[in-house]
């Protein structure tokens, strides 16, 4: 067998529905050649389960016509095209909600929930209108976080239709699928599953005026921040990270994905959490467990911005344990730290507003080029 043959064979089949064959496309990603072992990578437009097993099968088939004892292993991904749409103001999702923000993080637990928590406390402090949608669907700790846990959103009617109404708590609208399932139960949903209770909380909640409804995402870059991206125009997102190596390589991939094309959300900038850690005894020593200045490096080489950081105290653990965000101290520098932070992430938000135009929201398109759920 020869190695530029199978490509010129594969190059020439054309996907069923697509006009253009895989060479056209530039879709053949690999081809590998081991004795009578060949391996096909193949990306196509089509990102269902038929297509691609439509694709296998003629893959092989083509091949094995030429080379009957060859033994195939055909990989072809379904690549789903990224759109942005325009929306006009009269169909504006949640018409209600000055700003969207995402608090994202590329890898779990670093804080991220804690973060939100806290900007929520400090905005609400501020005296503006904030919500909280926790997002993490599959480990919600918002109703942890704000010692809520045992409560239950309530009903109400808005233009004849029934709306759920948030659970509120130090100033803060607070909606979490942590409301609605047992705690001591896993949730086992596929995306499609999640996504569908995702858009409940959104868009059958009655959230009022507010001035920020920040989205406490789950880690990673998955189906959930997909969804937030197709469902609503993000204001901006903020990333959340560690100084540790292995976190800022997630944390960086989190701000990669927000700055795709396609997507386009401006990232307003890096937090960094737990930078040092301070023992209560020596409230003056700082011991960089995890690394120094990660974040702060960070920021620098992908030209965004620090926000801050915020130390490894245990202060800081109680008050999540028992709902009372250590933001919604006074005077302490604890509450200064997250205060600097929403300032900063304020001043961003002032300037993209001023300098950018709205954000459009994303649809996935399927290959007949209408909008994908």
């Amino acid at each position: 067998m020869n190695k530029q043959d199978i490509i010129k064979i594969v190059e020439a089949l054309v996907p069923s529905g697509e006009e253009k064959s895989l060479g056209q496309s530039n879709s053949v990603k690999n081809v590998e050649l081991n004795e009578n072992r060949v391996l096909v990578e193949i990306n196509i437009g089509n990102p269902t389960l038929q297509a691609k097993k439509r694709m296998e099968a003629a893959v092989s088939k083509a091949i094995t016509d030429t080379y009957a004892n060859a033994e195939i292993k055909v990989q072809v991904v379904g690549q789903m095209p990224l759109q942005t749409v325009k929306i006009t103001p009269d169909d504006k999702p949640l018409p209600n909600v000055k700003n969207i923000i995402a608090i994202a993080s590329g890898k779990g637990g670093v804080g991220k929930s804690t973060i939100t928590a806290n900007i929520a406390v400090t905005l609400a402090k501020m005296g503006f209108s904030v919500g909280i949608l926790d997002a993490d669907v599959y480990g919600p700790s918002m109703p942890i976080m704000f010692d809520v846990e045992n409560e239950r959103p309530t009903s109400s009617t808005v233009n004849g239709k029934p709306m759920i109404v948030p659970v509120e708590k130090y100033g803060v609208k607070i909606l979490s699928l942590g409301f609605f399932v047992d705690p001591n139960d896993a949730v086992i949903w596929r995306g499609a599953m999640a996504n569908k209770a995702l858009n409940q909380l959104l868009f059958d909640a009655d959230w009022g005026e507010l001035d920020f409804l920040l989205v406490d995402l789950p880690p990673g870059t998955g189906d959930i921040h997909l969804t937030m991206v197709q469902a609503v125009p993000l204001t901006g997102a903020v990333v959340v990270s560690t100084p540790q190596p292995v976190a800022l390589a997630d944390a960086k991939k989190g701000v990669a994905m927000f700055a795709q094309d396609s997507i386009n959300v401006p990232v307003f900038g890096i937090v960094e959490n737990m930078s040092y850690f301070t023992p209560e005894e020596l409230p003056e020593n700082k011991y960089y467990i995890f690394g120094k200045d990660g974040a702060k490096n960070l920021a620098k080489d992908i030209d965004t911005v620090f926000l801050g950081e915020i130390p490894l105290v245990q202060s800081i653990r109680e008050a999540g344990d028992v709902g009372h965000p250590v933001a919604l101290q006074e005077n302490t520098p604890l509450e200064e730290a997250f205060t600097e932070i929403t300032k900063k992430m304020l001043t961003q938000l002032v300037k993209r507003n001023k300098d950018l135009p709205p954000t459009e929201i994303v649809r996935i398109t399927n290959t007949s080029g209408c909008a994908a759920d």
